[in-house]
């Protein structure tokens, strides 16, 4: 028998599909809540701990590479993006200028060299003089006595008696310049040797500035590094202080994280950093150190500061550069290079740290070898006064002395 009403028959569909409703939004609502409760308690026993940014990128030294001495560019032995060692020839410049510099400049050492040996001599010989003048003189007055004595009884002129007075007058005055001569001989020797004399040991530096600026026309790496915009070509005349490439030392590169000034509350110099970097991807992870907190900004330190005092202001969240190390066997495992992207969280539990570091780098900044104090410099110095010296080459100081 059929139903003589079907709109009576399908009545409780809906209270269904509104009851099922009903448990799709108690269900929302339970997995909001939930949600919030989970994340609430991350936060409170994880995330507060932690900051991080994606403000962050690889820095390093990038060591200049410039000319110390004027000259052309006769050879280029590296490229851009090639690796090079410490003291590894980079480019040449033209020696030959130096050499003839260095060549006068041991010259003149010879010429000083037996320059300061004759004024010892001319010191000995005007000895010599001053003691043949002095028995001159003792003669001669020696002479006048003998003659004076005589005068009385006609055995001697007057006349004669008065050429005996000028002779000796004549000695004296003769002994009286060569004394001068001596003091003023004296005043270029006292108290130093050939080899000690300030004429000879201006002459010797200037032998060694030759030698260094005939070094300097061969430039090498100051570090370990990857060569960088390489700016100069053979035949190209440099001048003193021109940028001609950088190297850049991979092995020593840091972080440079820029957190918001909100974020700085809690960091100290020492707690841990992990990282992770854009080149690649979530397969390499780095764990460093926080180094240091910039002194100021980065719109404190930028070309043109903001001008806060202005009328129209508005107030923007600033940002901190922060230094932070990375570890040496991650760092090897996988380079990075100056300028890449990178992600860092700092874990800032520990706030036992100093807010100012005391030392950053663990790996010292690349220093490059002086060119000064040459072994063979000096020996070629020494060489060349002993040539030109001969037996005087140690000198006589106490020979100055006046008799």
């Amino acid at each position: 028998m059929s139903n003589p009403n079907p709109a009576a028959a399908a009545t409780p569909a809906p209270a269904k599909s509104n009851g099922a409703r009903r448990r799709g939004l108690l269900l929302l609502g339970l997995v909001v809540v939930l949600g919030g409760i989970a994340y609430t308690a991350w936060w409170l026993m994880v995330a507060r701990y932690y900051q991080s940014t994606d403000d962050a990128y690889v820095s390093g030294d990038v060591l200049q590479i410039t000319s110390e001495a004027p000259g052309t560019v006769i050879a280029l032995h590296v490229d851009d993006t090639q690796s090079v060692q410490r003291d590894q020839p980079l480019l040449e410049l033209d020696p030959a200028d130096a050499e003839v510099a260095r060549g006068s400049a041991e010259a003149n050492l010879a010429r000083a060299v037996r320059q300061v040996r004759t004024l010892f001599a001319q010191g000995s010989q005007l000895r010599a003089q001053i003691v043949e003048r002095q028995t001159d003189l003792k003669r001669a007055e020696d002479d006048y006595r003998r003659r004076a004595g005589l005068v009385s009884d006609g055995a001697v002129s007057g006349e004669e008696l008065s050429h005996v007075k000028d002779n000796i007058a004549q000695i004296r005055a003769s002994l009286d310049a060569a004394r001068e001569q001596l003091k003023a001989t004296t005043a270029q020797i006292e108290g130093t040797t050939v080899a000690t004399h300030p004429q000879v040991l201006a002459a010797a530096a200037a032998v060694r500035d030759a030698a260094l600026s005939l070094r300097r026309t061969h430039i090498t790496a100051p570090a370990a590094g990857v060569v960088a915009r390489r700016s100069v070509e053979v035949g190209q005349r440099v001048a003193p202080g021109t940028p001609l490439m950088a190297v850049v030392p991979l092995d020593n590169v840091w972080i440079d994280a820029n957190f918001k000034e909100v974020q700085l509350e809690n960091m100290r110099v020492g707690q841990p950093v992990e990282l992770h970097a854009d080149i690649y991807g979530g397969d390499a992870v780095y764990h460093g150190r926080l180094a240091g907190l910039s002194a100021g900004s980065g719109s404190a330190f930028a070309l043109l500061p903001a001008q806060n005092a202005s009328g129209n202001w508005i107030k923007i969240v600033q940002r901190v550069p922060v230094r932070i190390a990375l570890d040496p066997a991650e760092l090897k495992a996988h380079p990075l290079r100056v300028g890449l992207s990178m992600t860092a969280r700092v874990d800032i539990r520990d706030t036992s740290g100093p807010l100012v570091a005391g030392a950053v780098r663990s790996i010292p900044i690349p220093a490059q070898a002086s060119l000064g104090n040459d072994p063979a410099v000096e020996a070629r110095i020494a060489q060349i006064i002993a040539d030109n010296a001969g037996s005087d080459i140690g000198g006589n100081a106490a020979a100055a002395g006046q008799p």
